[in-house]
């Protein structure tokens, strides 16, 4: 197959767009090369995914040179003390993103907009105060989205100036299943799967301080994150976050699994004519498989840093729910709390949104297929 991306080719479009030079530590060449070798070998990407996809790629790598510049005209960016308080994690589809969304309602944290995962560093001549020109742009660019994958709108609600999450950040480290969940990318996601996550989540970090660094009234709050990436990379995180706890959603996979697959189809097909819904499911199967495995084996060590909270405790008594993980992290639940989360709860109540249609076997999955693949899961975390 003739060569979609090449890694130096797109080093050098960046360098020659932002005037510099310097990438940093070279550790993120291994996976941008494995990412680029399945996108060139396996992703089948269409005219269109090839766009997208060259725009992605060339955005990072300029971001990175970026941050690596802004970092040296401004080292007081490093001397930002960043705390993460709790990261929520959990197979995708569980209710985590409700349980983020409120929360991070507490005056005691602080979490990651949408708006400013988009475009992390300041715009040219962007000035402190006021509303960044990045809400507008975030604006723009989720209308873009939201119109070419319409029922994106039914699975994962998106507000430009809302909370999101945190692994967009890891995505400018080309270490990140979000390529997995929009590209037929098996190679890069086998790589991934061995591959020590540390050096992306000390990038997390500093990427952490610096949104601190623009937003100085964040200084003194504790930081929750949120992204079921997480999940395949805790190690990771308890190196370079110590004092992390884990908020672990959890929901049968039965549901959780068709639901994720209509997603990342969902996701996948503006980047490929060639999308084969039956294998989606599989694949996912397979890798939640490992990750569940690995957590199970994690929380045995390490029992005092995880919080559960269950998908139908959620949706059932959402501010209940959400007092009560406030309490294990040892926050403050007050009126100002719980009128923040009322609000948001009514701002965003499901009939707002259009309906989610799908079937498990669209992706080649059966009801009794999942119960038995999951059993271990269902019977750790589902029984009681």
């Amino acid at each position: 197959m003739a060569e979609v991306f090449s890694v130096e080719k797109l080093m050098a479009q960046a360098q020659a767009e932002t005037g510099l030079a310097d990438f940093g530590d070279p550790w993120f060449l291994a996976p941008l090369t494995a990412l680029v070798r399945s996108l060139n070998e396996e992703a089948d990407l269409s005219d269109m995914g090839a766009f997208i996809q060259g725009g992605s790629l060339l955005k990072s790598l300029s971001e990175r040179l970026r941050l690596i510049q802004l970092v040296k005209d401004h080292p007081e960016i490093e001397d930002e003390k960043v705390e993460v308080m709790a990261e929520i994690v959990g197979l995708p589809r569980t209710g985590s993103t409700m349980l983020h969304r409120l929360l991070a309602c507490s005056s005691e944290l602080t979490s990651t907009f949408s708006w400013e995962l988009l475009n992390p560093i300041p715009f040219p001549g962007e000035t402190a105060g006021g509303v960044s020109p990045r809400v507008e742009a975030a604006e723009q660019m989720t209308a873009i989205y939201l119109a070419t994958m319409p029922e994106i709108a039914a699975i994962h609600p998106i507000d430009p100036v809302g909370y999101e999450e945190d692994v967009l950040l890891l995505d400018r480290s080309f270490v990140s299943t979000g390529y997995a969940t929009m590209l037929k990318v098996p190679g890069y996601d086998e790589f991934l799967l061995d591959f020590d996550q540390t050096p992306a989540y000390r990038e997390l970090k500093t990427w952490l301080k610096l949104l601190q660094w623009q937003a100085p009234a964040r200084r003194g709050r504790k930081w929750l994150l949120k992204s079921p990436h997480h999940l395949t990379a805790l190690p990771a995180l308890f190196a370079v976050f110590p004092e992390c706890r884990v908020v672990m959603t959890h929901r049968t996979p039965v549901q959780t699994v068709p639901s994720y697959a209509s997603m990342a189809a969902a996701l996948t097909r503006p980047n490929t004519d060639a999308l084969d819904l039956k294998a989606i499911g599989p694949f996912w199967v397979k890798r939640f498989r490992r990750s569940l495995s690995e957590v199970i084996a994690l929380r045995a060590r390490h029992p005092e840093r995880f919080i559960d909270a269950r998908y139908e405790d959620v949706q059932r008594d959402p501010v209940g729910e959400a007092k009560r993980v406030y309490a294990a992290l040892g926050l403050a639940f007050g009126a100002a709390e719980q009128a923040a989360m009322r609000d948001w709860l009514e701002q965003n109540a499901r009939d707002r949104h259009p309906a989610h249609h799908y079937t498990a076997e669209d992706f080649g999955l059966t009801k009794a297929g999942l119960e038995a693949d999951f059993a271990f899961y269902i019977d750790t975390f589902l029984k009681n």
